[in-house]
């Protein structure tokens, strides 16, 4: 990918930090992953919650003390900037992620059980806040993604190093438990192979650099293919391969026919359903050539009951997190059939959005995800290297939500990851359009001889 030099003025560039290495707004988010996908999970692994659905009802201490302080801590730094004059922008992203988590608030006031959907509410302000404010005020040159990276790395040396403990996810056919996946430090093989394949697509970002960047990328890719088969997640690894083809394909087409991205990728994702439907090539033959169940591992059953409930509440839906885990009288408790009864959700993002927030919910996700697609093809502008893996880890999680349930979970790993492309796309959302220096004509570098040009070597600290 080509390489860009970055052009600032002097008025346009953040100021420099005279105190310490590290920009304290940059490390906030990085932190909040770091306890998402690091410390819960390994908190977790040594202290497992109680089994079955109860575990998943269960309030943790950790998480009570944890991100209200982490909340609390970006909301006085964020004070702090802003009282020295630093503005806070307002991209279009997170203007639409804000306008859907407030229909989530909201909704508590027509929640099957507002109780739950108002503490569920909060779990998932504290999140946000710790993420997305600090972030949106962080200096332009520290780089969230390398944090990312960072937490990734250690991630996927821990699970590497625990692979002769045999943790595995058993299931059960019959009378016999069943190995169905090397599972590591999370609680399930899914969440392990969901995990790695973010993990391989950052190391492979990771790889476009010299040095000792690309060596640790291609230490971390080789231990995250590992994971990634010892899961036995064909999801995660059919996804790692397809969305950073996709979101190559996506911005090379953008800047050769000098379109949106999000033009191109509503195009492509078009094409599919169309040339699908008339050549009868659905997913769920995609499925069954792949895994030979067309039935996603028994999700279309759980994905009709969720219809059937949709459909009762159209518009609005059930409230937000207000239908699932909501104790013995929840609707996917009376009138789920079978074994749905215990399930933690419709394993499809996109269902639960409608019956937590109904339509209007939908239509402001989709709004939310037009938004970020369409920021992120801004950032290609001034980064390709960075807006292929921006675009291509949102395009993953994306396609994942169509086999599990991740938008507005607060403590889940992928959530997390997309609220910080999300941001990190944001961040770029005011600064000018850079150029490459041969493409200058001479008056343009003459005038531009009073800026400070310099390159873009993002890092999680500051220079200074």
């Amino acid at each position: 990918m080509p390489r860009f030099q970055v052009t600032t003025s002097s008025t346009a560039a953040a100021p420099r930090s005279s105190a310490g290495a590290f920009d304290i707004c940059a490390v906030i988010p990085v932190l909040a992953f770091a306890y998402s996908s690091l410390i819960q999970p390994l908190i977790y692994f040594s202290f497992p919650p109680s089994p079955g659905l109860q575990g998943l009802l269960e309030s943790r201490t950790e998480n009570r003390i944890f991100w209200p302080a982490l909340a609390a801590v970006a909301i006085i730094v964020a004070a702090q900037r802003l009282a020295r004059g630093t503005r806070l922008a307002a991209p279009p992203n997170i203007v639409s992620l804000c306008v859907y988590f407030g229909l989530a608030g909201a909704s508590v006031a027509w929640a099957f059980k507002p109780e739950f959907a108002f503490v569920r509410f909060v779990q998932e302000a504290m999140v946000l806040t710790a993420v997305v404010l600090p972030a949106l005020l962080s200096n332009p040159r520290a780089d969230l993604l390398r944090g990312m990276f960072a937490c990734f790395a250690i991630g996927a040396i821990l699970n590497v190093l625990l692979i002769p403990g045999g943790y595995a996810t058993y299931a059960q056919y019959g009378t016999a438990l069943v190995d169905i996946g090397y599972q590591g430090y999370f609680s399930g093989k899914n969440l392990l192979g969901e995990f790695a394949a973010l993990a391989f697509l950052l190391s492979v970002h990771e790889l476009l650099y010299p040095g000792r960047r690309r060596l640790l990328g291609l230490l971390v890719a080789a231990g995250a293919v590992v994971l990634i088969f010892l899961s036995s997640s064909k999801t995660a690894l059919g996804l790692a391969l397809l969305a950073p083809v996709l979101a190559m394909l996506t911005l090379v087409t953008a800047r050769a026919l000098r379109l949106a991205p999000v033009l191109v990728l509503a195009v492509i994702v078009l094409s599919y359903f169309v040339v699908g439907q008339l050549a009868g090539f659905n997913t769920g033959r995609i499925a069954y050539l792949l895994t030979g169940d067309s039935s996603f591992t028994g999700r279309t059953t759980i994905w009709a009951f969720s219809e059937t409930q949709i459909a009762q509440r159209p518009l609005l839906g059930w409230g937000y997190q207000s239908f699932w885990l909501v104790g013995a009288d929840a609707p996917s408790i009376t009138e789920a059939p079978g074994w749905v009864k215990a399930m933690p959700n419709s394993h499809n993002g996109y269902y639960d959005a409608m019956l937590e927030l109904g339509y209007v919910g939908l239509t402001f996700l989709l709004v939310f995800l037009v938004t970020t697609v369409h920021v992120i093809g801004r950032v290609m502008k001034h980064d390709a290297k960075r807006a292929w893996i921006l675009l291509s880890v949102a395009l993953f999680v994306m396609f994942y939500n169509f086999l599990e349930t991740l938008w507005l979970r607060a403590f889940d790993v992928s959530w997390v990851v997309f609220v910080l492309v999300t941001v990190e796309a944001a961040r770029y959302w005011r600064r000018s359009p850079l150029s490459m220096p041969s493409r200058q004509s001479a008056s343009r570098q003459s005038i531009g001889s009073v800026r400070a040009r310099v390159a873009w070597r993002p890092r999680l600290g500051i220079r200074t």
